[in-house]
């Protein structure tokens, strides 16, 4: 945890604006979400004092249950992070929905990733298009969706 928030520091303070946990960032144990978190936050934090730039990273909160899912934001929130970040495709609709409601009572943004969309959109002769799988996550309650690569 500590290296990855040296290095979201190093991103921030290098001219970076914000930073993203990647999506297969969860919680191994070599790295556990709530550390990964702390070390975030710091790295944020001495950033925009070095800058004096308003600086962020979208926290990963994507877990097995929404009670985990629930308890990473609730410490995500604590943290005072603007913004966390969710795996749409793997979390499900329904999971999505309740966070993107969580997130606007708590005045969080949620970012959502689109992990595993290329299992879904692929193939061009069959499967959906992306950009169903963007309404869904729009009419879901997504503030942004991560695009590109």
């Amino acid at each position: 945890g500590k290296n990855y928030g040296r290095v979201v520091y190093e991103g921030l303070k290098g001219g970076l604006d914000f930073l993203k946990d990647d999506e297969n960032i969860n919680s191994q144990p070599f790295m556990r979400w709530r550390e990964r978190f702390l070390n975030c936050m710091e790295g944020i934090n001495r950033a925009s004092a070095s800058t004096g730039e308003v600086k962020g990273s979208y926290l990963n909160i994507t877990a097995g249950t929404m009670e985990e899912v629930y308890k990473r934001a609730e410490y995500a929130k604590e943290l005072n992070m603007p913004i966390i970040m969710h795996d749409f495709l793997t979390g499900g609709f329904t999971a999505n929905t309740g966070l993107a409601n969580w997130c606007r009572e708590n005045g969080i943004l949620l970012h959502i990733h689109r992990a595993m969309h290329a299992v879904i959109d692929r193939n061009p002769h069959h499967g959906t298009h992306f950009r169903v799988l963007a309404k869904c996550l729009r009419l879901s309650g997504g503030d942004q969706l991560h695009t590109g690569t």
